[in-house]
């Protein structure tokens, strides 16, 4: 099978993992903001995700000497968060939407980076090379360092946690889910980027570590300045 038929198998597989988690999610009695079903909500969030992946993936990819369009899920990912933050202003909402992402978006990744690494190197995802014994020939010789997996593992472990949060009813990951899943996202994504050959913008790091840097940050400031969440036990005996 080629490498582009297998991204796209995985790709198709990681939109289902997404919406298998939203389905266990809803059965365990979960209480999610209603304003993130809502379909100007969901318009805004397709757009700004649309935009943010081909955005910031294209200008990667320039900076790195390449030419072409690509897509990124962290460009993705940012463009989402920006699209929905000014959706939110301009309409008005205050509360916070995004709790029902967390899994989604853990469970998602995970499985996604797993066509970025049977792609090989036309996806442009590997690593750099390495002569680690885990180092990966992805067609040309050289061992490189399967970087595709080690986020698709970093993700696959928090979405773990996260399902034992919910099951332990643990309120304040439910509630503030989609922020801690963006503070872990950006920290290893910034940690991953150090193994790729992607061209540098400012010293050395690439545009994706500036990203990763600016999620993080973002998500640690929501985390600060959030409400104090109640219990799921005591929610259910108010």
């Amino acid at each position: 099978m080629s490498g582009a038929f297998l991204h796209t198998v995985f790709d198709i597989a990681a939109w289902l993992a997404a919406a298998a988690a939203v389905h266990w999610l809803s059965r365990r009695r979960l209480e999610f903001p209603a304003q993130s079903f809502a379909l100007p909500y969901v318009a805004a969030l397709v757009f700004g995700a649309g935009l943010g992946a081909y955005l910031f993936g294209s200008v990667n990819l320039w900076l790195s000497g390449q030419s072409g369009i690509a897509r990124s899920v962290e460009g993705a990912l940012a463009g989402g968060i920006v699209a929905i933050e000014l959706y939110k202003w301009s309409a008005g909402i205050a509360v916070r939407t995004g709790s029902r992402f967390a899994l989604p978006l853990a469970l998602g990744i995970a499985v996604g980076r797993l066509g970025c690494y049977f792609a090989g190197l036309d996806d442009f995802t590997y690593g750099t090379p390495t002569g680690l014994p885990f180092g990966h020939d992805f067609g040309d010789g050289i061992l490189r360092h399967p970087v595709q997996l080690y986020e698709s593992a970093a993700m696959g472990v928090f979405a773990l946690l996260y399902a034992l949060a919910v099951l332990n009813r643990n309120g304040f990951v439910v509630t503030n889910g989609f922020y801690l899943v963006l503070v872990y996202y950006g920290a290893q994504r910034f940690l991953w980027e150090f193994l790729k050959p992607y061209g540098t913008l400012i010293g050395p790091f690439t545009l994706f570590h500036l990203l990763s840097l600016s999620i993080l940050l973002y998500a640690a400031f929501m985390l600060a300045t959030a409400p104090k969440a109640r219990s799921l036990h005591e929610r259910a005996v108010a």
